[in-house]
C-alpha cells in the first residue's frame, strides 16, 4: 500500500489572527522520471464536487503502482468556501476586490525570450530544471518581496501556484452552475482529451488569461515557441516540454455525489496510466462518443426578457436548429398577452450548462452551448 504525506499550508489570515489553511496530500512515485501531478480542488466555494474526487483519489493511489509525485490539495480556497449567503455559496468572486478567483494567478512573459536566448544551446534536461526553476523563482518573488503586498486572493493563488509549478501533469477540478462534465484543453494536448471519461471537451488557446491551466502550460508553450523562432524545434508534450494542464469540469455546483465522484477518479486514473504516472492497466477509457469544439465557439445565450425559466435542452446531446432551448414564463401578461415564450437558436448546438435559477431578468445568460462541435 503507498502511504501519503499530509501538510497544513497556511494561506493567509483572518482580521481575528485566525490563519487560513489547506491541507496538502502528497504520494511519492518509484520512478524518478515519471510525470509528477498536482490536483486541486474548491478554488470557487460553491464548487464542491472536486473535493469528493480527490477523497476518492487518495483511497485508490494508496493501491496503484505509482510511478510520479502526486499532490493532492481539497479546499484549495478557504475563504471562498466559507463564503455563505443564506443557505447559499458565493465564492466565485473576492468580496473585496470583485475579482474572480480563478484569475489571479501569475505569469511575466517578458521572461521567455531571455530564457531562451540564455539556454539556446543547452540540454533538454537542464532547460526543463532552469525553466522550472524559473517559474518558481518568479512566484516567490511576489510573494516575499512585495513591497506593496497582495490581496487575499493574490497570496492564496501564488501559493497554489508554487505547488502546481513543481508538476509535469495540472488538473484544476471546478464545477459549472448547473452543468454536465467537460474538459477545458488546451489545443496542443486534444489527444489526451480522449483518455479522461469526459464526453465534451472545448479546446482553449494557448493565451494565458489569469486561470490556474493556462498558468502552468502557458509559460511552457511560450518558451517552446520562442526556442523555434530562435530555430531550436522542441514538441509540445514531449520531452522538457511533456507539460499539461487541463480544468476539469465535474457538473453541477452545490452538491457532492461519493459514487460519482468515484467514476470521475476512475477517469483522472484513465489518464494517468496514459501519461504513466500509475502503472495499472485496467484504468482505461470507456468507450463513448467525445465531442469536441474551440472555445470561440462556446457560446453563451441571454435571456431576451425577464421572467420564470423553464430549462427544456437536455445537457450533452446535440440540439437541431429551431428545437427550443427554454421557455419563459410570463404572468404579468396572461389574461392579456402570451404567457409563455420559446427561445430557440437558427444553428445546431450541444447544451453544456445552464442558470442555476429559474428567476432571470433580461439580459441574464441562460445556457452556455458549443456550436460547430467535432468528434474526437
Amino acid at each position: 500500500m503507498n502511504k501519503f504525506s499530509k501538510e497544513v499550508m497556511s494561506v493567509g489570515e483572518m482580521a481575528s489572527g485566525a490563519k487560513l489553511t489547506v491541507p496538502v496530500y502528497a504520494f511519492k512515485g518509484e520512478n524518478n522520471a515519471a510525470a509528477s501531478v498536482y490536483i486541486q480542488a474548491n478554488m470557487h466555494g460553491a464548487e464542491v464536487q472536486g473535493n469528493a474526487v480527490i477523497f476518492q483519489l487518495l483511497e485508490l493511489l494508496q493501491h496503484c503502482n505509482l510511478q510520479g509525485n502526486i499532490t493532492l490539495v481539497p479546499y484549495a480556497n478557504p475563504v471562498a468556501c466559507n463564503h455563505k449567503n443564506g443557505e447559499y455559496t458565493l465564492g466565485r468572486f473576492d468580496p473585496i476586490t470583485g475579482v474572480n478567483w480563478n484569475r489571479m494567478y501569475h505569469f511575466d512573459e517578458s521572461v521567455i525570450e531571455p530564457f531562451a536566448q540564455q539556454y539556446l544551446d543547452a540540454s533538454e534536461e537542464e532547460i526543463k530544471d532552469k525553466f522550472q526553476q524559473l517559474l518558481l523563482s518568479e512566484v516567490e518573488t511576489k510573494l516575499a518581496h512585495n513591497s506593496w503586498g497582495l490581496t487575499t486572493g493574490q497570496r492564496i493563488a501564488y501559493q497554489l501556484q508554487r505547488l502546481a509549478h513543481q508538476a509535469d501533469i495540472v488538473l484544476d477540478l471546478h464545477t459549472g452552475p448547473i452543468s454536465s462534465k467537460h474538459l477545458y484543453c488546451p489545443e496542443y494536448a486534444q489527444e489526451s482529451a480522449k483518455y479522461f471519461d469526459i464526453e465534451h471537451t472545448l479546446l482553449i488557446p494557448n493565451d494565458f488569461d489569469g486561470a490556474m491551466d493556462e498558468a502552468t502550460f502557458c509559460p511552457w508553450w511560450s518558451l517552446q515557441q520562442a526556442y523555434e523562432n530562435l530555430g531550436r524545434k522542441f514538441t509540445m508534450g514531449q520531452g522538457a516540454f511533456n507539460k499539461e494542464s487541463f480544468t476539469v469540469e465535474l457538473g453541477s455546483q452545490e452538491q457532492i455525489d461519493l459514487d460519482v465522484a468515484k467514476q470521475d477518479a476512475l477517469s483522472i486514473l484513465s489518464y494517468l496510466q496514459y501519461q504513466g504516472v500509475i502503472d495499472n492497466k485496467q484504468y482505461q477509457p470507456q468507450k463513448m462518443t467525445r465531442y469536441a469544439g474551440y472555445l470561440k465557439d462556446y457560446k453563451a445565450l441571454y435571456s431576451p426578457m425577464g421572467g420564470m425559466v423553464d430549462y427544456l435542452a437536455e445537457f450533452g446531446k446535440p440540439l437541431a436548429a429551431g428545437e427550443p432551448l427554454v421557455r419563459i414564463l410570463r404572468m404579468d401578461n396572461y389574461g392579456d398577452g402570451e404567457a409563455l415564450h420559446y427561445v430557440s437558436l437558427e444553428q445546431e448546438v450541444i447544451p453544456i450548462l445552464h442558470f442555476a435559477s429559474a428567476s432571470v431578468n433580461q439580459g441574464t445568460e441562460l445556457y452556455k452551448v458549443l456550436c460547430h462541435y467535432f468528434e474526437l
